[in-house]
């Protein structure tokens, strides 16, 4: 019933089987790592098995990303102890994270360098734009508490950088650094302008957040018109500037439709778990919006 049902998981039966077929032997050698790894006092494959298969496990980490509902809720569902579920999610959103965006079935996406790469190969427009996450507030106290306050909305939150093609798709989202981090400097911390200035010639469209981003890259940031005009201006001048601002929004208003996409996943929508792992949340979301989104696009372009 879970897996057929796409409104619980957020997936098509497809896709989480071929979740199981390639995260699940991924699984498997890491738990046997571990158990090897350990000092043991009995033979291996002794004691106690596993109450909550790999394929419940994988159902279980998917509920709770698609509805953040609570490890006890499903260990009820399950008919396991909470920890069990905490355990199971905490082994599989690493490995969901480090999948990478699928673009195509034989493509995956798994740095920003590789997304340059890959816009510059196809020709295709990118789009970027940073979103925030509410998270806890860090206890009084604590170092440097008042970095994750976000100067835009007041709020305790971690930023990310998600990138997305001229349709909306996501391409990549970034690890998560502080709110109070601004778009630009989280744009060079990352590489952004270093891969854009010594990469290939191509476009990315972005919000006045990254103004200023264009000169640094050789034209390659398309931000919006710059005001030279703050008071007094001329009609003529108020008419195309209200244009030009028109055309850019409409080209890159897809990326607000792609972190829609993303925040429709509620675990995004506010992370109530620790902050450290935020980051493996928020790309392992974006790993399996984007292989859902180009399932569903291979029938459209056979059709």
């Amino acid at each position: 019933m879970i897996i057929s049902n796409r409104r619980i998981t957020g997936l098509s039966a497809d896709v989480i089987a071929e979740l199981i077929a390639e995260v699940g032997p991924l699984w498997h050698e890491r738990h046997q790592a571990r158990l090897a790894s350990r000092p043991r006092k009995r033979a291996v494959g002794a004691g106690a098995k596993h109450q909550l298969v790999f394929v419940d496990r994988l159902l279980a980490t998917l509920v709770h990303l698609r509805h953040a509902t609570t490890h006890d809720i499903l260990a009820c569902w399950f008919g396991v102890d909470r920890s069990t579920v905490s355990r199971a999610v905490g082994e599989l959103r690493p490995l969901l994270a480090e999948r990478g965006c699928t673009v195509s079935p034989d493509v995956r996406l798994r740095t920003l360098a590789e997304v340059v790469e890959h816009l510059g190969a196809s020709g295709k427009t990118g789009i970027v734009d940073g979103t925030e996450i509410r998270v806890r507030r860090p206890v009084a106290g604590s170092k440097d508490r008042d970095r994750f306050i976000s100067g835009k909305n007041k709020q305790n939150a971690v930023k990310s950088m998600v990138v997305t093609d001229g349709e909306g798709r996501v391409l990549w989202c970034s690890p998560t650094a502080p709110g109070s981090c601004a778009d630009i400097p989280h744009a060079r911390q990352l590489g952004l302008v270093k891969l854009l200035a010594d990469g290939p010639a191509l476009e990315i469209l972005a919000d006045a957040g990254y103004q200023g981003l264009g000169a640094q890259t050789g034209g390659r940031v398309v931000t919006p018109p710059h005001r030279n005009f703050k008071k007094n201006a001329l009609d003529w001048y108020e008419e195309m500037h209200e244009r030009q601002r028109k055309v850019h929004s409409s080209r890159r208003i897809r990326v607000e439709h792609g972190i829609a996409h993303l925040k429709n996943w509620r675990a995004l929508t506010r992370h109530l778990g620790r902050r450290e792992r935020i980051s493996d949340t928020v790309q392992a979301v974006a790993d399996l919006l984007s292989h859902q989104q180009t399932a569903d696009l291979i029938p459209a372009r056979q059709s």
